[in-house]
């Protein structure tokens, strides 16, 4: 194949027949496919199989039962399918014109660049097709702010977010990405140095259904540049930054109550442990724990050492507060402080460590008692 066009759909049955009839007139004189990578819930899977069957393009389905990595994971899994290359990726809307894939495909063939990006900023491209001025507002906000936080790498790039793009696969680790969020080309770019050239294209009206943004991806996406730009490290600050406040509102409180101090921060400290480690476990440590402990272990390890840490931190809180004279609130924030680096280091290195492939010495020596005493014996 010259081109493998992906396409990562979701409930888009109704656009599907009319995004391979316009591939097919503008790839005309190309041999190219057209791969889904549906994970939808509707009958987008039934409408591409029937398309398929009379399309003049090669049209190929990957139906995900039980996705992973969201529109990220949908888009490396085409990437790793296609029969070329050369890919381009798209979505199933057409929003984004497949009239556009021959002059891609031009300016990819100069041979200088390992991207082309079709970008709605760009000289002559539009962003029309976003629903209203709120959704222009946010693009334009995102935009900003991501090429603020990667001004090297984004330099040349008016449109990091972009779903439209082509690129040679060749140039990419496609097995070692390892997506956390739905702008795939965004993980690409801040991640590898690449050869970037971009065309304008105007953002269409979408032809059929609803539109999939929302604050929940919302929130993923600012997950995901803050992953990009500073790692977990910093998203473990976040949580724990939450968590810290939320343990010097309950001081407060209590102590505005009439509680005493140390009983006060031991309550606040138990509530914000229980929070934190569903916090981290979703948006921090989540593509670790496939290879860690069960949910449980990693909630006792959890548990077990941040509560170590604080019959540790509450004494020298006692201290600060009893002989040094700090208020409570005070003394509260920087004992929490000095316990970040220590509570991320263990997470990372215990609560989070892979499982051992080999079993232990002492798992070995109880497995090797186990066969002799259960082994068949002789009368």
């Amino acid at each position: 194949m010259e081109l493998s066009i992906i396409v990562p759909t979701y409930n888009e049955a109704p656009n599907v027949a009319e995004l391979v009839r316009r591939i097919t007139d503008a790839t005309r004189g190309i041999e190219c496919e057209v791969v889904f990578v549906d994970d939808s819930t509707d009958a987008t899977p039934d409408v591409v199989r029937e398309v398929a069957a009379s399309s003049v393009v090669p049209v190929r389905l990957i139906h995900r039962e039980a996705p992973v990595g969201g529109l990220g994971g949908a888009v490396l899994e085409g990437l790793a399918s296609a029969s070329s290359d050369v890919c381009i990726v798209m979505d199933g809307d057409l929003q984004h014109p497949p009239e556009k894939v021959a002059e891609m495909l031009d300016r990819f063939g100069k041979g200088d660049v390992d991207v082309v990006i079709a970008s709605r900023y760009a000289g002559g491209g539009t962003a029309h097709g976003l629903a209203d001025r709120t959704r222009v507002f946010v693009s334009n906000l995102s935009t900003m702010v991501t090429k603020a936080m990667f001004p090297v790498k984004l330099r040349d790039v008016t449109d990091p977010m972009t779903g439209f793009f082509l690129l040679d696969r060749r140039a990419l680790d496609v097995e070692g990405l390892k997506p956390r969020g739905f702008k795939i080309l965004l993980e690409m770019l801040a991640r590898k140095n690449l050869r970037i050239a971009e065309i304008p294209f105007d953002f269409a009206d979408r032809h059929a259904g609803a539109s999939k943004a929302s604050l929940r991806q919302g929130i993923h996406f600012a997950t995901q540049l803050t992953m990009l730009r500073f790692g977990k490290m910093s998203l473990f600050a976040v949580v724990g930054a939450f968590g810290a406040v939320a343990n010097i509102l309950i001081v407060w409180a209590l102590t505005a109550l009439h509680v005493d101090y140390v009983i006060a921060a031991i309550i606040a400290s138990e509530v914000t442990i229980i929070t934190n480690f569903l916090l981290i476990e979703r948006f921090v440590f989540h593509d670790m724990r496939g290879a860690a402990s069960g949910g449980w272990v990693r909630f006792a390890k959890s548990f077990a050492f941040n509560n170590a840490e604080a019959l540790i931190r509450i004494p020298i809180l006692a201290l600060m507060v009893e002989s040094w004279h700090i208020s409570a609130v005070l003394a509260t924030a920087i004992t929490l402080a000095v316990a970040f680096i220590v509570r991320f280091v263990f997470h990372s290195l215990v609560v989070y460590a892979p499982r051992k492939e080999e079993p232990s010495r002492a798992r070995r020596i109880i497995d090797d008692i186990d066969e002799q005493v259960t082994a068949p014996g002789e009368l």
